[in-house]
C-alpha cells in the first residue's frame, strides 16, 4: 500500500505500542478507526463510514477527518519513539480539500522528520467508491516525552 521508509524503530516492539495507541483511546475506539499496515516511520488506517460519521449534508464531518488524521500521525510517530516514551500533538493542521464521502476512508500517516523532543508527520485522508480520492492533508507536530 505505501511505500516503506528507511527509518529505523527506536525499539523491536514499536507495533505493540501503535496499537495500544489505536485501542486505548476511547474516542478513536468509538470512531471505530482501524489499523490496516504499520511500518517504521508509517501508519495507514481505515474508518468504515458510518451516518454518525456525517454532517447535516452527508459528507464525513471535518471533526472526524481531523481526528483520523491527528491520531494516524500519532501512531506513525509512535513507530520511532523509545521504549517507554509517548507522543503528544503540540501543533496541528489540517486543510480539507474537497468533500469526504464513500464507504470507507483510508489515511496514510508518514514521519517526515523524527526527534528526540519533536517529530513532524504528514497525514493524508482519502475517500471516494475506492477510497482513493485526496480529501484532506495534515501537518502534525508531536512532542515526544516521557509520562511521569
Amino acid at each position: 500500500m505505501a511505500p516503506a521508509s528507511d527509518f529505523v524503530p527506536a525499539h523491536a516492539d514499536y507495533r505493540t505500542e501503535v496499537e495500544r495507541i489505536l485501542k486505548a483511546s476511547p474516542f478513536i475506539r468509538a470512531l471505530g478507526l482501524e489499523s490496516d499496515e504499520i511500518a517504521p516511520g508509517l501508519c495507514v488506517t481505515r474508518l468504515a463510514v458510518r451516518e454518525d460519521h456525517q454532517q447535516q449534508d452527508g459528507f464525513v464531518h471535518a471533526g472526524v477527518q481531523a481526528s483520523i488524521a491527528d491520531h494516524t500521525a500519532g501512531a506513525a510517530g509512535a513507530t520511532l519513539i523509545p521504549e517507554g516514551a509517548i507522543v503528544l500533538t503540540a501543533e496541528f493542521r489540517i486543510s480539507l480539500l474537497r468533500s469526504a464521502s464513500g464507504p470507507e476512508l483510508r489515511c496514510v500517516g508518514r514521519v517526515l522528520k523524527p526527534g528526540r523532543t519533536l517529530t513532524v508527520v504528514e497525514s493524508e485522508v482519502f475517500g471516494g467508491p475506492g477510497a482513493e480520492t485526496l480529501v484532506a492533508k495534515a501537518s502534525v507536530t508531536l512532542a515526544v516525552v516521557k509520562p511521569r
